[in-house]
């Protein structure tokens, strides 16, 4: 018997050309889905739009507040607080306007840079920076001027083949310097600049963290060290001289290999390095303070030793064990996976408290800020321990997806950051659980992407901003469905085969894996489809086993090596697709999007009998989790319709049947089980709604959350009780598992807020021997205001206010949380000794931790909205880049209802008509308002 599935699919002007061409999900298309037996309907499969032409790209780049989580941060600001010292008079500086760029506009420089020959005198008062350039024209002939970009910089001299220019053969303002007649062919450039790192409050460029000189460069930084063309694409050959006081900076590093260091006169000695490889500038580094370092080494699979450190505080040496883990593992895996072997013979990686951002791949100096690489079982989490893992393994990735092979312009940065997402994914899906892993990488692209792309800083894939990276990768991985793991292998190694040592686009990229030799079946590569994974489920829960399927004219067969497969891939490349599936002897149940294939959101029309029977069944664990999430989703939009109308909540018993059943199945994986009980976030929920309501939302969660706690109780007593264990602390699935699905079932007895479900959790808190289980029981023993609350919180500050990293967990916890008022809390936590407005981490955590609670964000009285606007104009000042973070979270504000608008509308008018406010914080405020 014969299936048939069809699906009409509108606006499918899929890409051409192009490998990640625009994917912008606020264009959604309709994609219904039906079978001869039934009216199974995709009725929105929320496909980003794809075309070919990416409209523009804002300078400077600014990123959202929500995705600061995630292990990449933002990269992609620039900041116009000004480093050099103060004038006499205070004076509010006039602010530039925001530039759009078009890729359209892409002109290739006029002159390119062969060599650069860098010397820095690090002072404490100033900075001396010497640069010496070999510069040779970008087509021959050109008479052009040159153009090269600086940011707070004070020139102190410019020499074209070693002769002083006059002054009327240059112009210098405060972005640029301009050599009005440069020689015809090759010349040296030499230009001498003064800057001042210690007032570099920004965190760009040349910097001071806690007495140490530290450097980020991308995107825009490296200008605001010396005067360059600084863009992507001018790869040049860099030498680094480094001199400092030896007593005050004794360790002295850059990219590349040590060449030579000794001492000189005065107390100060040098060091210079080399980096053979070519790099667009903002993959500079440069490092000097007094750092103790961990040192190992690894083999490559070619037989040479890579020496391996990384350099620390010396009391934090000790937390530095699982981060040198992750390095051996991510260049084993690299190597095993990709062919990729690390090309130089040092690679170094340095931790720095104060970082915009999580991490840089700097080209064999990786600099990390410190909760992205310190850990150990007191005071890191399984959370913590996981990103490390993932963070630490995608910035080496980076060394051939973004270093070796870079991108040609801001416009494909989805390139190397979309394309180093999907392998650090799949490295932490190799050394975990995958299907977890697939579930947390999904569920933050729900969380994050969507939303984001249904609001004004919506975008294509491939313009500036560094938000493109979770749905970047989600297209890489489409085309690895489409291509097979064998035939993306081959068009990799293509594509670095072709590329090595260029700065190209998504374009180049595409190219190379579209020459891969088509696979059996498919004889013809289509430029781009949707590709839906499907599998049918007969009626004993079992997958149905898949011969042939009839599409577009013609009949396939699906089988493997003469077995049939039990899941296959369905291509939708049309407005309508219509796939017959042969000799299926029953109605099935379609599991639709197994393992998440393709970045879309899909609305089928399965009824609530047939979500559950997949819940129970099905066979891909993804959508066995998806199973519950639709039903739990349509359960809370339903609740909070009757929360609306004053109407008595009630749980459907069936859901709860639903978990119980999940809870007690000791055939699945415990984080798994942790994973499939745990609710939709209300943020998720709200953008479901036609107007957001934040507080019907919170209360409905919080009933259904109690709710289930009442009804489960004894299930999830037995859970927490079978779950302890004595063991010290190991980094494993098995023991990650357990305790995922132990501090879960806690959380859910906790809300109750009973006298002997508070004291199991006090317990739980007082008798913990790792952070994880710690950290844990003290949130939820928060989720209650009272005393216990407030003493707890009291005693874990008291333990570990030694500790910055714990600290601000500590800040996140409170800025977090759900209790009624709580922005009189945060506003206090403001002024508390540990707080530091200047540390980015301490900010993230406590300022944009109090933006992730939406009713209390998005209070009726609008404190929410007023404190955030006040401190976005108090941090402006101190760090632009940290500031439009936390304004994005205003961005959605049109979602509300129209007492919220008004509120929040206010504080957005505020912030843009504020004197001196930077660029970055007014593209946000300003497009958020425009919206």
């Amino acid at each position: 018997m014969a299936r048939r599935l069809i699906s009409p699919c509108q606006g499918s002007g899929l890409l051409n050309a192009g490998f990640l061409g625009v994917f912008s999900s606020h264009h959604y298309h309709r994609l219904p889905l039906s079978s001869s037996h039934r009216s199974s309907q995709l009725k929105h499969c929320y496909l980003p739009n794809l075309r070919k032409e990416v409209s523009h790209w804002t300078r400077p780049a600014t990123p959202s507040l929500s995705l600061y989580s995630a292990r990449l941060a933002s990269k992609r600001t620039t900041c116009s607080v000004a480093t050099e010292p103060p004038p006499s008079t205070t004076e509010e500086p006039e602010m530039d306007l925001p530039k759009e760029i078009f890729l359209k506009e892409y002109k290739k420089p006029d002159y390119l840079f062969d060599s650069v020959n860098l010397e820095f005198q690090l002072g404490e008062d100033k900075t001396i920076v010497t640069s010496k350039i070999a510069v040779s024209p970008g087509t021959e002939g050109t008479s052009s001027p040159l153009t090269l970009h600086g940011r707070d910089l004070k020139l102190l001299s410019i020499k074209v083949n070693g002769k002083d220019l006059k002054s009327e053969d240059y112009t210098v303002d405060s972005r640029h310097l301009t050599v009005s007649r440069p020689p015809g062919g090759t010349f040296n450039l030499e230009i001498v600049t003064e800057i001042y790192p210690q007032l570099n409050t920004s965190l760009e460029g040349l910097y001071k963290s806690t007495g140490n000189f530290c450097t980020q460069c991308e995107a825009e930084g490296f200008r605001k060290i010396t005067y360059f063309q600084d863009r992507p694409d001018v790869m040049a050959t860099y030498t680094c001289r480094i001199e400092a006081d030896k007593t005050l900076y004794p360790v002295l590093l850059s990219n590349g290999n040590l060449i030579e260091q000794g001492d000189l006169e005065g107390g100060k000695h040098y060091a210079l390095w080399e980096d053979p490889f070519k790099k667009p500038s903002y993959l500079f580094a440069l490092v000097a303070g007094q750092l103790d370092c961990r040192e190992d080494s690894f083999t490559t699979c070619s037989g040479r030793k890579v020496t391996l450190r990384i350099w620390t505080p010396g009391q934090d040496l000790a937390k530095t064990a699982h981060a040198m883990y992750s390095l051996k593992a991510a260049m084993k895996w690299d190597e095993e996976v990709f062919g990729l072997e690390y090309d130089l013979d040092l690679f170094n990686i340095v931790v720095v408290p104060d970082f915009n951002m999580g991490a840089m791949e700097n080209k064999s100096l990786n600099i990390f800020q410190s909760r992205l690489v310190l850990a150990s079982p007191e005071t890191a989490t399984d959370g913590d321990y996981a990103a490390i893992l993932g963070v630490v393994g995608h910035e080496y990735f980076h060394n051939w997806t973004g270093n070796r092979v870079t991108c040609r312009d801001w416009f494909q940065l989805t390139l190397k950051e979309g394309l180093t997402v999907f392998r650090d994914q799949e490295f932490s899906s190799d050394l975990g659980c995958r299907t977890v892993k697939r579930i947390a990488d999904v569920s933050k692209l729900r969380t994050y992407q969507f939303p984001q792309d249904a609001g004004p800083m919506a975008h294509p894939i491939r313009p500036h901003s560094w938000t493109i990276f979770i749905p970047g990768a989600e297209v890489v991985r489409m085309y690895k469905t489409m291509f097979g793991a064998s035939g993306f292998r081959k068009g990799m190694d293509l594509y670095f085969q072709r590329h090595d040592g260029q700065a190209v686009t998504c374009e180049d990229f595409y190219a190379a894996i579209q020459e891969v030799p088509p696979t059996p079946g498919q004889p013809v590569k289509e430029p781009m489809f949707i590709p839906i994974a499907v599998g049918l489920v007969d009626s004993t829960g079992k997958d149905m086993p898949l011969t042939s399927i009839y599409s577009d004219g013609m009949l396939q067969s699906l089988t493997s090596d003469g077995q049939p497969v039990f899941t296959t891939v369905l291509q939708f490349n049309k407005k309508e697709e219509e796939f017959i599936f042969n000799n299926i002897p029953e109605k099935p149940v379609p599991s639709l999007l197994r393992g998440y294939s393709a970045p879309v959101r899909l609305d089928s029309d399965l009824t609530e009998s047939d979500l559950f029977f997949l819940l129970a069944n099905d066979s891909d664990e993804f959508n066995r989790w998806e199973a519950g999430q639709v039903l739990s989703r349509k359960l809370m939009l339903s609740l909070v319709a009757d929360f609306q109308q004053q109407k008595t909540l009630a749980l459907n018993p069936k859901f709860v049947d639903g978990l119980r059943s999940i809870l007690r199945n000791t055939s699945l994986d415990k984080e798994f089980i942790a994973k499939a009980i745990t609710l939709p976030g209300q943020g998720e929920i709200m953008d479901m709604m036609p107007v957001a309501d934040p507080d019907a939302v919170h209360a409905v969660r919080t009933f259904i959350k109690k709710e289930l706690a009442l009804q489960l109780k004894d299930d999830l007593l037995s859970t927490v009780t079978n779950n302890r264990s004595s063991e010290a602390y190991t980094f494993d699935h098995d023991s990650m598992a357990r305790r995922a699905l132990k501090n879960t079932c806690l959380a859910y007895l906790a809300s109750l807020n009973e006298p002997d479900t508070t004291e199991l959790a006090f317990i739980e808190y007082k008798s913990a021997t790792n952070m994880t289980e710690q950290f844990a029981a003290l949130a939820a023993l928060s989720q209650n205001p009272g005393q216990v609350r407030d003493d707890t919180l009291l005693d874990f500050y008291n333990k570990w206010q030694h500790d910055y990293l714990v600290v601000s967990k500590w800040f996140a916890l409170q800025a977090t949380s759900d209790i009624p008022g709580n922005v009189a809390n945060v506003q206090k936590l403001l002024g508390h000794p540990a707080f530091d407005m200047r540390n980015p981490n301490k900010v993230y955590s406590l300022i944009g931790g109090f933006c992730g609670s939406p009713v209390n964000f998005h209070a009726k009285d609008g404190s929410g909205y007023k404190f955030l606007g006040e401190v976005v104009l108090q941090l402006d000042k101190i760090n632009p880049q940290v500031a439009s973070r936390m304004v994005s979270a205003f961005s959605r504000w049109r979602r509300y209802d129209e007492s919220r608008q008004a509120l929040a509308k206010a504080q957005l008018e505020m912030i843009v008509s504020a004197n001196g406010l930077s660029e970055n914080v007014y593209e946000i405020a300003s497009k958020s308002l425009a919206a």
